[in-house]
Parts: structure tokens; C-alpha cells; sequence
């Protein structure tokens, strides 16, 4: 399972490289047109992926050299593989037919919360941290996906959408983050994400949702300082 898994990280980082790469959804792919949904972050967050990557292949290595064995890092693997092997296909699938994005990024997301869930405490850095923050994004990601989904094929309009989906987003986050604290890159890959959400809307879009994300960004990073604040 770790050979598996370092060549299933691989696939997975090099996956962009056969397609022409995703930045977000577009609008010709939507019954109702919008050149900006107020749920998607503005483009400068999306290279989070670069850390993402890098942070994987680095932990996949380190398991595959150091831990191969170790029950800390066996448990998790299986789970983990669903979820990259699912997401080697995702951005061809997101160029292609947004709904089939949007259920294998859950598919994504449940395999990510797992493989943090099984892993053990040790190597936090090689671990659970890269893994907190895959987490993390898949997180924010997935509810972008479904508040595209709901505004982009007019069940309601898209900042109500959004509205709609962030306390969603909210909610996992607090949950999960309340749950595996060891692993604030989850904390900051989700709050890193609303940032980009709400600069987006601050500027050009709906205050209401940027004024969510912003409180989205304080709840979800108020546990992460308040440890480190209090040791």
C-alpha cells in the first residue's frame, strides 16, 4: 500500500499536466451565465494546490521509505488511495460535466476526512499535516462545487447559493477541526480558502457573502490560536 500510494500522489500531482489545468468553473458550462460566482475564491488562492502537492509527495516518500509498516500511517492508506484516485480524474471531469465533479470531489472528501481519521498521532509532519491541509481545501472546495452547482442550473440564484452552502462548509470545519486539532493545516487550508472568497466579494461581488467568509474565517481560526495562545 505505500508503493500504491506514492504512485497514486504522483498521477495525482501530474494529472493537470493532460489537461489544460482547472482555475475554477466557467460560465459556458451553466444554463444561467455568470463570469463570477460569489462562492469560488478569487484565482490567487488556487495555487494552495502547489503546497498541497509538494506536501504529499514529500509525506508518500516518507512513508514509503520510513514507515512502510507502521500502523499509524497502515490504517489510513486505503482510504486515501479511493481519494487520489478519484481526484487524478477530477479536473478532466471539472472541464467536462460540473455535477460529475461535484460527486467525485465528495467522493475526494470523504476519502481525505477518513485517511485523517485513521492516521495516527505520530509524524505530524510527514502525516497529518499534509493530510489536514488536502483536507482542508477539499473542504471549501466541495462546497464551492455544490454552491456553483445550485446557482449554475438556477435552483436559486448564486449569491443565495452561496449563502446557502457556506454555513455547510462551516460547520464540517468546525467539526472536524474541533475533533483532530493536531492538524491546524486543515484550519488553514479552509480559512485560506474563505480569504479568497471574501476579497473576491469585498471587490466585486456580494457583501453579505464576504461578510460570512470573513466570520467563517474567525470561527474556524479561533481554536488553532486559542491553543497556541494558551500553550
Amino acid at each position: 500500500m505505500a508503493i500504491l500510494i506514492l504512485l497514486l500522489t504522483v498521477a495525482f500531482v501530474l494529472s493537470p499536466l493532460a489537461s489544460d489545468g482547472f482555475s475554477g468553473f466557467t460560465a459556458g458550462q451553466f444554463p444561467v451565465v455568470l463570469e463570477d460566482w460569489p462562492i469560488e475564491p478569487a484565482g490567487w488562492a488556487f495555487p494552495i494546490w502547489g503546497v498541497i502537492y509538494a506536501w504529499l509527495i514529500a509525506g508518500a516518500v516518507f512513508g514509503l521509505l520510513r514507515r512502510r509498516a507502521a500502523p499509524d500511517w497502515a490504517a489510513m492508506r486505503p482510504a486515501l488511495a479511493v481519494s487520489l484516485a478519484v481526484g487524478t480524474f477530477w479536473i478532466a471531469a471539472a472541464n467536462a460535466s460540473p455535477p460529475l465533479a461535484t460527486v467525485m470531489i465528495i467522493v475526494m472528501l470523504i476519502g481525505a476526512v477518513m485517511a485523517l481519521v485513521q492516521a495516527g498521532p505520530s509524524d505530524r509532519v510527514w502525516l497529518r499535516w499534509p493530510l489536514g491541509l488536502y483536507a482542508g481545501w477539499l473542504t471549501a472546495a466541495t462546497g464551492v462545487a455544490a454552491g456553483v452547482l445550485l446557482g449554475g442550473y438556477g435552483v436559486t440564484d448564486a449569491t443565495t447559493a452561496a449563502l446557502i452552502v457556506l454555513p455547510f462548509v462551516l460547520v464540517m470545519a468546525l467539526v472536524v477541526g474541533a475533533r483532530y486539532a493536531d492538524a491546524p493545516t486543515y484550519h488553514a487550508a479552509v480559512a485560506w480558502a474563505l480569504l479568497g472568497i471574501a476579497v473576491d466579494n469585498a471587490a466585486s461581488g456580494s457583501r453579505s457573502v464576504a461578510g460570512l467568509a470573513l466570520f467563517g474565517i474567525a470561527l474556524v481560526l479561533a481554536g488553532p490560536l486559542r491553543r497556541l495562545t494558551h500553550g
